[in-house]
């Protein structure tokens, strides 16, 4: 699987976590949703995705 499905993924992953926890638990965690668009949008501008980094030592490319 190529880094930018995985990164999609995670980033997906996260913010329908983030919508369960924000139902059920509390409505604060509706911040980790916005963390994770304001950090795709940064990366969109920058080329800059810290999770690539980490998928790149991992050796996956």
């Amino acid at each position: 699987m190529m880094k930018e499905r995985i990164v999609r993924a995670v980033a997906g992953i996260f913010v329908l976590t983030s919508i369960l926890l924000a139902i059920f638990v509390n409505i604060y965690w509706l911040g980790l949703a916005g963390f994770v668009g304001l950090n795709l949008f940064q990366s969109s501008i920058t080329k800059f995705c810290p999770l690539e980094l980490i998928l790149e030592k991992a050796g996956i490319e």
